[in-house]
C-alpha cells in the first residue's frame, strides 16, 4: 500500500455523520365537510336518495371554499362533486320505479 505521508485526508478532521432534522409537517385539522360530502355523495348515488346527492352538493361547496391543502383536498372533494353528480343524474333521469297497483 502506500505510505501515510502521501495520504491527503486527515484524519482528525473527520466529523461524525448527523442527519439533519427534516421538517415534519404540522397536522392538519381533519376536513369534515369533505368527508360528509363523500358519504352523502355515496349515499345518494348507492341508495337513490336525492337528499343526500343534494347534501353533497353543499358540503363540496363548503369544503372547497375552506380547503387548507390543495393537493388531497381537491382530490377528495372532486371524487365527492362526481359521486354526488351521478346520484343526481340517476335519480332524475334515471328510469322510474315500477308504480304496484292496489
Amino acid at each position: 500500500m502506500s505510505s501515510s505521508g502521501s495520504d491527503p485526508r486527515l484524519p482528525s478532521a473527520a466529523k461524525p455523520f448527523s442527519r439533519a432534522p427534516q421538517d415534519v409537517p404540522p397536522e392538519l385539522p381533519v376536513d369534515y365537510s369533505g368527508f360528509i360530502a363523500v358519504l352523502c355523495a355515496v349515499v345518494g348515488a348507492m341508495f337513490r336518495y336525492k337528499l343526500g346527492s343534494w347534501l353533497a352538493i353543499i358540503f363540496c361547496a363548503q369544503s372547497l371554499v375552506n380547503m387548507k391543502n390543495m393537493e388531497n383536498d381537491l382530490k377528495q372533494i372532486s371524487m365527492a362533486m362526481m359521486f354526488a353528480i351521478m346520484g343526481l343524474v340517476t335519480n332524475y333521469m334515471g328510469p322510474r320505479p315500477p308504480v304496484s297497483k292496489t
